[in-house]
């Protein structure tokens, strides 16, 4: 039915117990910072809708916190490959390190061993979100290729049928360029774009069975992140509660940043030790295929530029090995 272990990648989240409180730190962190802010700016806007009457009030109030909310996820957006490349990347790499038989660090120490290794391979962190945007893009390109092997069976209303697929599998390949990102670090290699590369071609090879263990994994991690948000539904409405006006829509929007919060810090890499499982597992002894690499190269202007960054990749002297 599938190609993981439950128990081995719960096995990987003890044994890289430190990162994952460094994830719940980072990312209810920005669940604080989201609420304090929004409050703030409700607050604010509270304190102006004293100059007019209740609709006025309501009003500003609203806009206050929407403010401050946008203001936050702005500030977010833009350090999102900070957290890639201190949060995620750093996870990965000791997961990686831990499969392969190796020994890391315990306690903090091993996140200073991850941010030295992931440093290592990627160099600076623009760098790995420039590569993490193109493996997204290439990804992209691969669940195509595979949703239009369906699209010529002669099935009434597959079309219909298609529009389903191509959602759920949007979201089942949500997690894949971690895995990508891994394989570059599995393989130890001084050219990451290179090993992105491949990585890449050895995922399109195998694409059939990567999307069906994708698949179950997607009802596991929405499925479960569902569950954390009707749980956290009375917790934000109590929020709400405290902050001036009135917003019942405030605490289902709350709800939402808790439950993405707890997938982002413990559902979340879960999900990506298992699929690394599968990718380790279904790509163990195989080479890219020049058949796949020449589909790829046709169908992906990002799997060109890949290739071109990985023959133009010159490694830093000063990094150590």
């Amino acid at each position: 039915m599938w190609d993981f272990s439950v128990f081995g990648a719960l096995g990987l989240m003890v044994r890289t117990a430190p990162f994952v409180l460094f994830r719940v730190a980072v990312y209810f962190g920005i669940t604080a910072a989201l609420v304090v802010v929004t409050g703030a700016g409700a607050g604010i806007g509270y304190g102006i809708g004293g100059f007019g009457d209740d609709e006025f009030r309501a009003t500003s109030t609203f806009w206050g916190g929407a403010g401050g909310f946008g203001l936050t996820a702005g500030v977010i957006f833009f350090l999102r490959d900070y957290v890639l490349y201190i949060v995620k990347a750093g996870h990965i790499a000791v997961m990686v390190e831990l499969i392969e038989g190796r020994t890391v660090p315990a306690g903090q120490g091993q996140i200073a061993f991850a941010r030295d290794m992931v440093s290592q391979r990627f160099g600076q962190a623009s760098a790995l979100f420039a590569l993490d945007q193109l493996i997204k893009g290439v990804i992209a390109v691969v669940t195509g290729l595979a949703q239009g092997m369906m699209a010529f069976l002669p099935i009434p209303g597959l079309d219909r049928i298609m529009g389903v697929v191509r959602a759920y599998l949007r979201l089942a390949v949500g997690l894949v360029d971690e895995v990508i990102l891994a394989h570059a670090l599995r393989t130890r290699s001084d050219n990451p774009w290179e090993s992105a590369h491949d990585g890449l071609i050895l995922y399109a090879q195998n694409a059939r069975r990567m999307l069906v263990n994708a698949a179950w994994l997607t009802l596991f991690v929405w499925g479960l992140s569902l569950a954390v948000f009707l749980v956290m539904l009375a917790p934000a409405a109590a929020v709400v509660w405290l902050l001036p006006g009135e917003g019942a829509a405030g605490g289902l929007v709350f709800a939402l940043v808790f439950a993405w919060a707890v997938k982002a810090a413990v559902i979340e890499p879960f999900a990506v030790a298992c699929m690394m499982q599968v990718f380790f597992k279904v790509t163990d002894g195989q080479v890219p295929n020049p058949e796949w690499r020449g589909r790829l190269s046709q169908a992906s202007a990002k799997f060109r530029a890949l290739g071109e960054r990985a023959i133009g990749w010159q490694r830093d002297p000063a990094r150590p090995e």
